[in-house]
């Protein structure tokens, strides 16, 4: 496998986590959310670019990952079986990279993020987020 498709995909990961995390498996129909934030949204449009490009038995591998990985979101396999799905489309089809390339920002490029209002909040990287009256988190 070659070092640009690994490199890709360690990008793309924790977008593709977070939009999984956020759209559960809809994230192939699901509309672009203002509410929603950038990382989800771009995991969402590469989860639809590898889905566009894929066949038939692709497609299902890929829903398969994807229901794996919103059913079980803590659970690094099934994170990790969602990438190497990613990775198979990269290394079947070359443009596909470019385009991913194109969608992702560079390496060590900065990310901005704002939020605004009561209780927002921003990060790059957030776990878990709880900002609601009287929330209880179950582990």
């Amino acid at each position: 496998m070659s070092t640009e498709i690994v490199r890709l995909v360690e990008r793309a990961g924790p977008c593709l986590t977070t939009a999984v995390g956020a759209y559960g498996v809809t994230v192939f129909t699901r509309a672009e959310s203002a509410a929603v934030d950038a990382t989800a949204n771009l995991g969402r449009r590469i989860l639809r670019a590898v889905w566009d490009r894929r066949d038939e038995r692709g497609r299902v591998e890929l829903e398969a990952a994807v229901r794996d990985a919103a059913e079980a979101p803590e659970d690094a396999d099934a994170a990790a079986a969602l990438r190497q799905q990613v990775k198979r489309a990269l290394r079947e089809d070359a443009g596909l990279s470019a385009e991913l390339a194109r969608m992702l920002p560079a390496a060590g490029e900065t990310v901005n993020v704002t939020a605004s209002g009561e209780r927002s909040v921003a990060a790059k990287t957030i776990g878990t987020a709880v900002t609601g009256d009287n929330a209880t988190i179950k582990p």
